[in-house]
Formats: C-alpha cells, sequence, structure tokens
C-alpha cells in the first residue's frame, strides 16, 4: 500500500509537471511561430498552417490510438485462447519477422504509388489483423500477426513522409517541422493514456461480452473512421512528386540502397535510429518482469497501470522539453540536442542495470529502478521529435517512406533475436546489453554532429524549401 500511494504521489507531480510545460512552452512556441510567419507572409498562411496541423494530427493520433488500444491486451488475449509463452513469443516474431521482410517494399510501394493510398491501407491491413484475433486458431492468429507487421511499417513510414511533404509543398516554415513532430509527441502520449484506460473498460465491463477481445473491436472501429478521414481530408503525395504507378518497384529499392550506400548522414541515421529504438523496444517488453522480479509475492506490490501512465506522462514531458529547448535556446540545433539527449538515456540505462544487478528482491533499489525508467521515458519524448525533424532534414523525398522502412530492418533484427533469446538471459544481462546499445548510439551522435559540423554536405535537392507549387484537380503534384 506504501508503494502504491508513493506512485499515486508520483503520477501526480509528473502530471502536475507536464501541464505546466504544455501551457508554458505551447504559449511561447505559438508566439514565435505567429512571429516567424508574419515576418514573411499574411495571417491567412498562418491559418492555413494551423488547418494542416489540425489535419495531420487528427488522422495520425487516430491512428496510434488504435495500436495504443489493442497494444496491452495482444499477450493477454493469447494467453486467454490457452497459448503457452513459447507459442505467444512465435506470434510476436512472426510480427517483427513481417515487419522485417515487408517494411522496405510497402515503403517503395507508398513513395511510387502514393502515402495517402498507403495510409488507408494501414487502416485496413491493422483492421484485418484485430478481427482475425477473434478466431482461436494458432495460424488464423500467425496470419493476422503478418498483416500487423507490415500495417506497423506503413505507420511508422507513410504517415510522417506524407506530413512533411505537405509541409514544404506549402511553402511553410522549416522550423515549424519541429513543432509539430513536438505535437505529434505530445498527442501520443496522450492518446495512450486515454486508450490504455479505454481498453481496460471495454475488457472488465463494457465490452459487451467480447472480453479481452473488446478493446479490439474498438480499435477496428477507430480504424474506420480514421481511413474516412484520411480518405476526405488528404491530398496524394508520391516520393518523386507525381504518380509513377507503371515504375518498378525495384527502381525505388535501388535508389534507396544508393541514398543509404553515398550519403554517410542517411546511414547514419539509420544506425542511430536502430540503436536507440532497439534499446527502446528492448525495455517496452523487460520492463514488467523487471520491476516484479522473479518473486511471485510481488505481483501485487505494484500498479502496473499506474506506472505505464506514468511513462506515458514522462514521454509529453520529453516533448515539451524538445519544444522549450527549440524555442529558447536558438543556438542549439538538433544534432546537439540529440546528443545530450543519448546520454541522458546511457545515464538511466545505467541505473537501471545498476539496480537490476545488485538487488536480493524485487522490493530492493525499487526507487532508482523506476526513478531510471521513467528518465528513459523522458529521453524517448525527446527523442521522437528530434529523429523526425533530423529525416526531415536529411532524408531525400523521392525515396522518404522506403528508407523509412529499411531503419526498422536493424530494429527489427534485434526484436526477433532478443524475443528469441530472452528465456535464456537474466534480467541484468538484458538490460546491460540495453547499456551498451545506448552507449553506441552515444557515440555515432556524437560522430554525426562533428562530421557535419566540420565537413557538411549540402543539402539534398529535393529537401530544399520551395514555394508551393499549384496543384491539379486530384491533389498531385
Amino acid at each position: 500500500k506504501k508503494v502504491w500511494m508513493l506512485l499515486a504521489v508520483l503520477f501526480g507531480a509528473l502530471v502536475a509537471l507536464c501541464l505546466f510545460l504544455v501551457c508554458y512552452v505551447n504559449s511561447d512556441t505559438l508566439v514565435l511561430l505567429r512571429a516567424f510567419v508574419q515576418r514573411d507572409v499574411h495571417d491567412e498562411q498562418h491559418d492555413k498552417f494551423v488547418a494542416f496541423q489540425c489535419r495531420y494530427l487528427l488522422a495520425y493520433l487516430l491512428a496510434v490510438a488504435a495500436d495504443w488500444m489493442q497494444g496491452p491486451y495482444v499477450y493477454a488475449l493469447y494467453g486467454s485462447y490457452g497459448f503457452s509463452h513459447a507459442e505467444i513469443a512465435i506470434f510476436f516474431i512472426a510480427g517483427f519477422g513481417s515487419s522485417l521482410v515487408m517494411g522496405p517494399i510497402v515503403g517503395s510501394i507508398a513513395d511510387k504509388y502514393g502515402r495517402k493510398k498507403s495510409a488507408v491501407a494501414y487502416c485496413v491491413l491493422y483492421s484485418i489483423n484485430c478481427l482475425l484475433k477473434y478466431s482461436t486458431n494458432f495460424k488464423v492468429l500467425v496470419f493476422g500477426r503478418l498483416f500487423s507487421g507490415t500495417a506497423t511499417s506503413l505507420l511508422f513510414s507513410v504517415f510522417e513522409s506524407w506530413m512533411v511533404f505537405e509541409h514544404r509543398k506549402n511553402g511553410f516554415p522549416e522550423e515549424a517541422l519541429s513543432h509539430t513532430f513536438a505535437l505529434a509527441t505530445l498527442g501520443n502520449g496522450f492518446v495512450a493514456i486515454i486508450a490504455g484506460v479505454a481498453a481496460s473498460l471495454l475488457a472488465d465491463s463494457w465490452g459487451l461480452g467480447l472480453g479481452y477481445y473488446a478493446p479490439f473491436a474498438c480499435a477496428t472501429a477507430i480504424l474506420a473512421v480514421d481511413a474516412v478521414i484520411i480518405a476526405t481530408t488528404w491530398t496524394e503525395n508520391y516520393g518523386s512528386g507525381v504518380s509513377t504507378g507503371g515504375v518498378n518497384l525495384v527502381g525505388t529499392l535501388q535508389a534507396a540502397v544508393v541514398d543509404i550506400v553515398s550519403d554517410r548522414r542517411v546511414w547514419m541515421l539509420g544506425l542511430l535510429q536502430s540503436l536507440f529504438e532497439g534499446c527502446m523496444y528492448t525495455f517496452v517488453f523487460m520492463w514488467t518482469p523487471a520491476l516484479l522480479g522473479s518473486d511471485s509475492a510481488c505481483d501485487g506490490a505494484l500498479s502496473l497501470g499506474l506506472v505505464f501512465a506514468g511513462y506515458m506522462v514522462c514521454i509529453m514531458i520529453g516533448s515539451q522539453i524538445f519544444s522549450y529547448v527549440r524555442g529558447a535556446f536558438k543556438g542549439v540545433n538538433i544534432e546537439k540536442l540529440a546528443i545530450f539527449n543519448v546520454l541522458a538515456a546511457v545515464a538511466a540505462m545505467a541505473g537501471a542495470t545498476i539496480a537490476i544487478l545488485y538487488r536480493g528482491s524485487c522490493y530492493e533499489n525499487q526507487t532508482l529502478l523506476l526513478s531510471s525508467f521513467m528518465l528513459f521515458e523522458v529521453c524517448c519524448g525527446v527523442y521522437f521529435p528530434s529523429m523526425g525533424t533530423l529525416k526531415a532534414k536529411y532524408l531525400p523525398e523521392k525515396t522518404r517512406a522506403t528508407l523509412m522502412n529499411f531503419f526498422r530492418c536493424g530494429l527489427n533484427i534485434e526484436l526477433v533475436i532478443i524475443l528469441t533469446q530472452v528465456g535464456k538471459l537474466s534480467f541484468g544481462m538484458v538490460f546491460t546489453l540495453c547499456l551498451l546499445d545506448m552507449l553506441a548510439c552515444s557515440v555515432f551522435q556524437v560522430v554525426f554532429h562533428y562530421t557535419n559540423v566540420n565537413s557538411p554536405l549540402p543539402l539534398l535537392p529535393d529537401n530544399t524549401p520551395t514555394s508551393p507549387p499549384v496543384e491539379n484537380e486530384v491533389g498531385a503534384v
């Protein structure tokens, strides 16, 4: 009970801090943004930009809401069907393996045939995955995970690619991209909390007798609404600016490989993403057993729902720290900010590793362990808008979605290896590997910054801001 009360107090303090940052940071950010826009264009351009942000964020946040809605109950649903831990691991491996194989392919399809169509395809594929979860057949569920992995690749590439292209097509300020990424991260944390609470209520009592499947049914409805919104409010855009449906997809894959090999910024960004997100997703799988330990007496010692909500608030705090630093310290570029953030993540992983290695039971070093986990989530909140801004700056438009899915290949390989070996590794060993992962990420982040400062390469031609071109009737440029 004492631990639960301390968690409640900590959660309340985090919420208060987050609300303060949201009110303080965004009031300054909006004033600065309006002043910047008014310097070059009329007020109507600012209004157009706000409308564009709302159109993107509504569709994106509904997409992630569907993901958060069903995420906490995937394992529980499989367990309720009577599958063993080993069989459930196969489901997850199938999902990550599908994302590994299909990611570059669907990214290439998005660049060639349209990001709007691909965003709608995400809604359709994820809906199929949710519907198939009603079955208790092992093969059907594995088949559904293949759809899930493919849809995840679309979620983390086409939405961002569409937004960056439309931002530049309309001639909005480059500095405003960071603001959109920060709002997306802030909204993601808020949506995760709301979706988690709603999913719990649906699974426990409001699910019309569907039990653990109720959140998946609700996610399907959310995806249907999102598909309609995207289809009716978004314009289409392509990697090359115009539809090239007759071009072989192999050509796009080859072009992406050439971009990776020929530009050090591209492959280093991919490496940085794989290292940071590999550690992050390992943390996602391991934080619950790491807090509870192997002692069954500790199972009820923590309110895991409250801890998860605290993590989401920490991500929101991180997004507001990013916005504040970008607005208050004009001399700090994204590359330098990313260095400090990764170093903080190293400190968080070091604290977690020490807490786990030098404890005798789950009650020992609990404060240090939970504080380290919270700090790491704040770093994740800074990371997402930082990496989004860097990718918008350095990735070529014509292969953006393809490259973003190539970047996820290393992440998926790492996760498949961990999932197949996690039963053989202690908690201390897993978090030691995460610490080494973040140390490597910090080294490459420093190298990325100083190589660009000392011998910068020019901006890629199709990433140079231009005045908005004329649109034809179907929205293709």
